[in-house]
């Protein structure tokens, strides 16, 4: 099947591209890599009547060191991020998570942004950036503003971005001492996306108490989120006082409702989750108490 007659537009630059978006309201959708959109589009899931590419806005790609923190240009590859040594020695959970995506020649291809403002339930990117506390920079015509990824993702494939607003590059934390990062997931073919998965961020202070953790998941409900309440309850503990397993079952205790589909049943997919985030953990507390 192919999508129905469109217009393609390849503004110039981020401005122009936003005065697009403005102009042709909920008619137009931003392409990057175009991974998820064109299947979407190619199976009628999605239909637009405008595309406003955008591989030739300056400004959206590129890995910097800024302010303490590493910035990702949205319109950078998955690929560019797996090989970039910043990403490797400041962001490893985001170096992880990248070859779980697909299969190389859609890693060469898709983006960060793309990935991430796609907010597929069942990607590594989100649940990533929640694990990471990333922050979402965006422009539109009343001009930028920085979102906390705790509070981006709203909902299936929807996201706190408005029709005419471009996310326009991903800022991570560099790693601190005493920290630990994995991610897991479980997927019936390598390359598919995961039936269930988890990405856990561990900090250790010096004592071996848990100064921070956070634990994302994915392919576990509508939209990627974090598991709060036993990131609270982990809080200020000796990272040994919980087992893998124990943290897991808190994990999924927050998950209300699992979704069922042809790949697993809701208990199957719990099932599989608890495994992930029990591994994740394990991995990560590791890593931070090594350090």
């Amino acid at each position: 099947m192919k999508p129905p007659p469109l217009s393609y537009h390849a503004p110039e630059d981020a401005a122009e591209a936003v005065g697009l978006l403005a102009e042709l309201g909920d008619e137009a959708k931003v392409i990057a890599g175009g991974q998820s959109l064109v299947p979407m589009l190619a199976l009628r899931l999605a239909v637009f009547g405008h595309l406003v590419d955008l591989r030739r806005v300056d400004g959206v790609r590129g890995i910097e060191r800024r302010d303490g923190r590493v910035w990702i240009g949205a319109a950078t590859t998955q690929a560019e991020v797996g090989r970039s040594e910043t990403v490797a020695a400041d962001v490893p959970l985001l170096a992880r998570a990248t070859p779980l995506i697909g299969h190389f020649q859609i890693r060469n291809r898709g983006t960060l942004g793309g990935s991430i403002a796609h907010a597929d339930a069942a990607a590594e990117y989100p649940a990533v950036a929640l694990a990471l506390d990333a922050e979402l920079e965006t422009l539109s015509p009343r001009g930028t503003r920085t979102l906390p990824a705790a509070e981006f993702f709203t909902g299936m494939w929807s996201t706190l971005l408005e029709e005419d607003e471009l996310l326009t590059g991903v800022t991570f934390p560099v790693r601190g001492p005493r920290s630990g990062f994995a991610v897991e997931e479980f997927a019936r073919r390598s390359g598919d996306f995961a039936i269930a998965g988890a990405a856990v961020a561990v900090e250790l202070d010096g004592a071996g108490r848990i100064a921070r953790c956070r634990i994302g998941l994915f392919g576990l409900g509508p939209t990627p989120r974090r598991a709060t309440a036993a990131e609270a309850e982990l809080t200020g503990r000796d990272a040994a006082g919980r087992t893998p397993e124990e943290v897991a079952e808190a994990a999924l205790a927050e998950v209300a409702s699992v979704p069922a589909d042809l790949h697993a049943s809701a208990d199957y997919r719990r099932h599989i989750g608890r495994v992930m985030v029990a591994r994740a953990w394990k991995r990560a507390v590791k890593e931070a108490s090594d350090v």
